[in-house]
């Protein structure tokens, strides 16, 4: 309940504990918060009383009592106190997995741009093979084939 800074609670109370004269009702007309909360008061009381059990006072201490001790007792339990560190641990595995992409990512692309330098440098050092040397190289590709049998000779000298 909202108590304005310039009425004291006792005058909230009075709404409750007793019915609001005419000159009483005028004065609040002046102030909203206050004539809601009259109306609100005369409103609940004319709602009929509703019988309770006989240990509604008792079931109640007991399931306040019993929330207490849970919480006293399993703190580490409550997801409440969980959640906030796997907000921290999840974010932090997602950044880790970004700044390991991105390292890799990284090492690769100067990976080979030193190779591409490497081969630009090879490239550069050797002189190319002259036009006489590719005449020859089906010769030469020929030496380097292991020598097979003549079958057609063998089948002849037989």
């Amino acid at each position: 309940m909202k108590v304005m800074a310039n009425q004291s609670p006792q005058s909230n109370e009075s709404f409750w504990r007793r019915k609001l004269s005419p000159v009483e009702r005028a004065a609040l007309r002046a102030q909203p918060e206050q004539e809601l909360e009259a109306r609100l008061t005369e409103a609940l009381a004319t709602l009929p009383e509703v019988p309770v059990a006989s240990n509604f006072t008792a079931r109640v201490l007991a399931a306040v009592e019993l929330a207490e001790t849970q919480s006293r007792l399993s703190p580490a339990r409550s997801w409440t106190w969980r959640l906030p560190w796997l907000r921290v641990v999840g974010a932090a595995a997602v950044v880790l997995f970004f700044v390991g992409v991105g390292l890799q990512r990284y090492t690769t692309n100067s990976q080979r741009a030193e190779l591409a330098k490497k081969v630009v440098l090879l490239a550069s050092a050797q002189p190319i093979p002259s036009v006489e040397f590719l005449e020859n190289l089906d010769a030469i590709q020929r030496m380097s084939q292991p020598g097979h049998a003549d079958n057609e000779l063998l089948a002849v000298l037989q």
